[in-house]
């Protein structure tokens, strides 16, 4: 490291000699020929910019005067581009210090239009251009040519969000529900697109291998000639893990005779399942059904009933019995035994 005193000796010598330098005659003759380059670069510059050039720029697009009744469906492009030619000097001007004003298109003039929909040629909007451009600028040409837009004076209907795509969860997880907020949507159109809109489907989505509770905010998918409202929705995928459980259930007779009753050996079934372990507690062996029917066993030629699960609470998958097959016998009830 470098001591303050030899810091101070090397600062003194570069001193010295850029003062030597600027006070030669070297120096001189070195400004002198910097002066006549920058003079020269000044004239060719402007030499240059005296030239025709062609040059784009864009001159944003509004629309005002719109009714809070109205509600834009598809609006009108954002910009319009222009391309111009003219002097490199002109030009100049437009790219570094001229602001164009936005090209403003008023409601109240096409409200009467055909189906709602406006059209605006260049030929209407071409003199908004013209009136801020030099007399010596030629307007070449405008992209689009055509400003157009869609509007609803009050066709709609609540419709509700439905997800387009493909969910699925990591390796024992498992996607309870799918929430939306909010669950449905107004749908703005004309009254025969509005009648065949029954969801407002959101943009394709694919998420897999998901293991923990996922928050997305989604656009809604709305066609050329609609528009939803709000235009995107919170997405919610509740993530749970599944456990297992097991519960006793018994297996019943039903539509047998006052005279006849059902046996079975064993008399309760395991139904062993897999449930969410946010859910655990709430499913019980109350939640499932095991029933056979009398006209079942009479056609069923056999003494040994395999058994079914008739009905089962939501979010139950896996489900396993022990035993899978009883053992039955239709048992004939004397009067004795029904009193």
């Amino acid at each position: 490291m470098f001591e303050h005193r030899n810091i101070r000796l090397l600062y003194l010598k570069i001193y010295r000699k850029t003062k030597d330098f600027l006070l030669s005659a070297k120096s001189r003759e070195f400004f002198v020929f910097l002066f006549f380059f920058v003079v020269a670069a000044g004239f060719w510059l402007l030499q240059t910019l005296n030239n025709d050039y062609e040059t784009e720029f864009s001159i944003p697009v509004r629309l005002r005067n719109v009714p809070d009744d109205v509600v834009l469906i598809s609006e009108p492009a954002p910009e319009v581009r222009v391309r111009v030619k003219d002097k490199g000097t002109v030009l100049l001007n437009y790219m570094l210090g001229k602001s164009f004003f936005p090209l403003t298109l008023d409601f109240d003039e096409y409200e009467g239009s055909e189906n709602n929909h406006v059209r605006v040629n260049s030929s209407q909007y071409r003199k908004m251009i013209t009136v801020q451009l030099n007399a010596s600028t030629t307007l070449l040409s405008m992209k689009p040519d055509t400003l157009e837009y869609y509007y609803s004076t009050g066709a709609s209907k609540k419709v509700p969000v439905a997800l387009q795509g493909r969910v699925s969860a990591g390796l024992q997880y498992y996607l309870p529900d799918t929430v939306f907020t909010p669950d449905s949507v107004w749908v703005y159109a004309s009254s025969d697109v509005l009648d065949t809109i029954t969801k407002a489907y959101t943009q394709p989505v694919v998420l897999e291998d998901i293991s923990d509770t996922l928050r997305r905010q989604i656009v809604l998918a709305a066609r050329r000639g609609m528009k939803f409202v709000p235009a995107s929705v919170d997405l919610m995928l509740p993530v749970d893990i599944y456990t297992e459980k097991t519960v006793e259930v018994p297996l019943q007779g039903v539509n047998f005779p006052a005279d006849k009753a059902l046996r079975v050996f064993p008399s309760k079934i395991q139904i062993t399942f897999q449930i969410g372990l946010s859910r655990f507690r709430k499913v019980t062996a109350d939640d499932f059904h095991l029933y056979v029917s009398y006209e079942e066993l009479l056609n069923l030629g056999a003494d040994k009933y395999t058994v079914k699960l008739r009905r089962y609470p939501e979010g139950v998958s896996h489900v396993r019995f022990n035993p899978e097959q009883v053992d039955f016998l239709i048992e004939q009830i004397t009067d004795n035994e029904s009193y």
